[in-house]
């Protein structure tokens, strides 16, 4: 949003210090959570997992305000544009503030200036899997064979300009090998071709691999996090497998319209850590292979400052942008 003069931005200031009181005294107010995907998709089933707890905590009703629609990016408009008065929040996955500004030219939201960071809920790693075909059975036995059959070098992702779609560039980039992306749509597509040896490779969220890992049918030869995933406690990481600079996340976070009061942001953040401190929640979120977030929202802005650099170079070096 295009920032005020210094003069009416003071005396919003001084009126939003001088309300802030009342209207954190109100137990009545309606918090809407804004979702940028469909009822019954992974971030929709967190969102209500920590929505039913939160509203208990803050002693207010909150309902969840699906906006599907251009990955995420429909319910960030509409967040740019609520009032920055507490009653509204979003809850998003890392690609809307830190990986679309990368791929996008042009979008209707600055995560910088319309986005202020309120608490992150989760973390999720990936998997590199291979059809039953491929004759790999390890990371090794797969570069290998990559290498010496370049025309193989393929991988597929739910979708391009996903996390999972860059995940592959930096396997490419630490592997020394020209990998090609095939982009899906969506993690049951992917599922589908790697089954059918459509392509000999896929990568995406560990949750997505876990069925038909466990099934054998297919392979699941690493995962991206800095130790063992414990829904895949059998496959080894990149890093232990030896490959240090293969390491990555995704996470789904909470944001409110920029210029809300540093205090309703407080005592949202505080209910939401309280929320997932419970057991009940963190079993759930075992369930669906998510590790459990939290932390300040200063913390959340390091997280994200963090990951633009992680990423940036390679968005960058992949040449993807974004139609």
């Amino acid at each position: 949003m295009i920032k005020r003069r210094q003069l009416i931005a003071s005396a919003g200031a001084l009126a939003a210090s001088s309300l802030a009181g009342p209207a954190l005294a109100q137990p009545d107010r309606l918090l809407k959570v804004l979702v940028g995907f469909p009822a019954g998709v992974s971030i929709d089933v967190v969102s209500r997992i920590v929505a039913d707890k939160l509203g208990e905590e803050l002693k207010r009703t909150v309902i969840i305000d699906n906006r599907a629609g251009a990955g995420g990016r429909l319910a960030a408009d509409v967040l740019k544009s609520a009032a920055p008065d507490g009653n509204t929040v979003m809850v998003t996955p890392i690609v809307v503030p830190v990986l679309a500004p990368m791929v996008f030219s042009k979008l209707n939201y600055d995560p910088k200036k319309d986005f202020a960071p309120v608490v992150r809920l989760c973390d999720f790693g990936f998997a590199l899997a291979v059809s039953p075909q491929t004759p790999a059975r390890t990371l090794k036995e797969y570069v290998a064979w990559i290498k010496a059959n370049p025309q193989n070098a393929s991988f597929g992702s739910p979708a391009a300009g996903s996390l999972p779609h860059f995940f592959g560039e930096m396997i490419g980039s630490a592997l020394g090998v020209d990998m090609i992306h095939v982009p899906f749509n969506g993690g049951s597509a992917l599922q589908a071709a790697v089954l059918g040896n459509h392509v000999p490779a896929g990568i995406d969220v560990v949750m997505e691999w876990e069925q038909n890992a466990k099934a054998g049918k297919v392979k699941v030869l690493a995962t991206s996090g800095e130790t063992r995933s414990a829904m895949l406690p059998d496959v080894p990481s990149f890093k232990e497998q030896g490959y240090a600079d293969i390491v990555g996340k995704g996470w789904f976070a909470m944001y409110a319209p920029a210029r809300t009061p540093a205090a309703e942001i407080d005592q949202i953040n505080r209910a939401v850590n309280k929320v997932l401190a419970r057991p009940d929640v963190r079993e759930r979120f075992a369930s669906l292979g998510l590790d459990v977030g939290g932390g300040s929202a200063a913390e959340l802005q390091r997280t994200m400052d963090a990951d633009t650099q992680r990423w940036g170079p390679v968005v960058k070096k992949s040449g993807f942008r974004a139609s």
